[in-house]
């Protein structure tokens, strides 16, 4: 399998290049709009042909390169069911699986950082979004958001998974690049408490500021449209 992972210093985004590297199909995870360009000439130097784009949220602190990307390469835009972007090809349900040549990710609906988050799956691989971060979780208050339901697909979905199963985030702050649902059990602090109502109050505590881009990123998002587009 071809596999790079990108980072955005600015937004903090991972980005995924997932290829079989058989008929060099490949697919990008969280793509940032801001580096299209870097991703097409990956994709060229690894002589890889993009055929599918995912979000795995409508994300508010960057504008995806979800549709910048379908544009360039007519590639196939995916989101899970629960999504409300507009420029969606692909709506993938709960336990859906998707494929790219011997590729197979299975569709986890994790909700709670918003209400349209989802995981997905490969064998001892999960890309989690803002769902599981490593040593934290997404926040909950905006955009739909449910520390409730975020314990809910934290501990009984994500954390159901094999303890070997490797994270990969959408986000990571402190220079990580990924983990493992045994460390995340074991280490995450977000994570050492007995019950939903006790997570929660961690969460509600959080007294975040909004992302700086949120105001224009998730309508942005919403509607396949560029920085300029928004501002014109």
């Amino acid at each position: 399998m071809i596999f790079n992972q990108l980072f955005d210093t600015q937004s903090s985004t991972y980005t995924y290049i997932v290829a079989s590297g058989k008929g060099r199909e490949a697919l990008i995870i969280d793509p940032v709009i801001n580096n299209t360009d870097e991703y097409l000439k990956v994709l060229k130097k690894l002589n890889l042909k993009l055929v599918k784009v995912i979000d795995t949220h409508i994300h508010a602190d960057h504008i995806s390169g979800l549709n910048e990307l379908s544009k360039k390469t007519n590639c196939a835009r995916i989101m899970g069911e629960k999504s409300k972007s507009e420029v969606v090809d692909v709506r993938l349900k709960e336990n859906e699986k998707m494929r790219i040549e011997n590729i197979e990710l299975k569709t986890i609906y994790t909700p709670g950082h918003t209400d349209c988050s989802y995981s997905f799956l490969r064998n001892n691989v999960v890309f989690t979004g803002d769902t599981l971060l490593i040593n934290g979780s997404g926040r909950t208050d905006f955009q739909g958001g449910s520390a409730t339901a975020q314990y809910d697909s934290i501990f009984n979905k994500l954390l159901k998974l094999p303890e070997k199963t490797i994270v990969y985030p959408a986000h990571d702050y402190n220079g990580k690049k990924s983990s493992t649902i045994g460390k995340e059990k074991k280490n995450n602090p977000r994570l050492q408490v007995k019950s939903a109502q006790e997570y929660k109050k961690i969460m509600d505590n959080l007294k975040l500021s909004n992302p700086k881009m949120m105001d224009i990123a998730v309508p942005a998002n919403k509607k396949g449209l560029t920085l300029d587009q928004m501002n014109s």
